[in-house]
């Protein structure tokens, strides 16, 4: 349906006559006739008499105005959701909870003018092919599968490095360290269920196993943080690992242990990926706003894959 000859049919309707229509369209009487004939041929319907004083609207034109106007609506609403500058800034992390999630709200806090829509995506390959569609113009993630760059289009930077530490229950046997080696850890069972194959993090972790000869399980299906912390607190032989700005609350009876890890402490890699084509003035902001409020994330003492997303 041509959206035009409807903004014309809902002009004339408004007018209640071609001529004045004409005028507030800045069109010649002869193009708001031409319109509305077609449209009335693909509706099939008559949808103005001709009076003396100029056009009323027929049954089926009364029955058409509302939707026609609906029409326009939904026609302006689709052009501020994709002009750069008017729709959202749309990025992606991982989950609500996340480092990532906690960088977004302290760029919101930092930048309440920007609109913003923040949307969790599975895996890295979920997210470019988001990032290349225009679905998304950002996304947080950590690091590429190997031999599986990222296409030439799509633009990252290590944005923060996040520390992991270790959480266990009250009864575990390093419950009362104040700090644990990676070598420590050698031996115990580390669960984390949500680890699957195929997934940056999954590569992450198995390079984690690899480098220390951790034990890391990712048995049973993911049942949410709440099952995972009521299963640490109850189960004196599984710990896992948290990172550290994730933000999480539990009974006061589980008594949970948050321990740092050191010598050296495992970080998970987070980069910004964004379209080297996308237009958008708020993704500069978010670009700038991390580069000057992330920490240093080449301090030394800590330990990443030997592979990550190029830059």
């Amino acid at each position: 349906m041509d959206l035009e000859a409807v903004r014309t049919f809902v002009g004339v309707a408004e007018a209640g006559q071609f001529q004045k229509a004409a005028a507030d369209l800045s069109i010649t009487q002869q193009a708001v006739s031409k319109r509305i004939a077609g449209l009335e041929r693909t509706l099939g319907v008559r949808l103005f008499t001709r009076v003396p004083r100029g056009a009323e609207l027929t049954i089926d034109g009364q029955a058409f105005l509302p939707h026609a106007r609906e029409l326009l609506r939904v026609a302006e609403r689709a052009g501020v959701s994709v002009r750069p500058g008017r729709r959202p800034l749309r990025v992606d992390v991982i989950a609500s909870r996340s480092a990532q999630s906690g960088l977004m709200r302290g760029f919101h806090r930092a930048h309440p003018e920007i609109d913003l829509d923040v949307m969790m995506l599975f895996d890295i390959e979920t997210a470019v092919t988001a990032i290349r569609s225009g679905a998304i113009d950002a996304s947080f993630r950590a690091v590429a599968m190997p031999g599986r760059p990222l296409p030439e289009d799509i633009e990252s930077v290590r944005v923060f490095d996040e520390p992991l530490q270790l959480m266990t229950g009250p009864a575990h046997a390093l419950a009362g360290a104040r700090s644990v080696t990676l070598a420590q850890l050698t031996g115990h069972r580390i669960w984390m269920p949500g680890i699957a194959p195929g997934t940056e993090w999954g590569a992450y972790y198995d390079d984690l196993i690899a480098e220390f000869g951790l034990t890391i399980e990712a048995t049973g299906p993911n049942f949410g943080s709440d099952v995972l912390l009521d299963t640490i607190a109850d189960t004196p032989a599984l710990a896992t690992f948290m990172g550290e700005p994730t933000r999480l609350v539990w009974p006061a009876g589980h008594d949970l242990r948050r321990i740092p890890v050191i010598d050296p402490t495992p970080v998970y890699p987070h980069s910004l990926l964004w379209h080297r084509d996308n237009p958008h003035p708020a993704l500069a902001t978010l670009r700038t706003h991390l580069a000057a409020t992330t920490a240093d994330h080449d301090a030394t003492g800590t330990w990443r894959p030997g592979w990550v997303i190029p830059r």
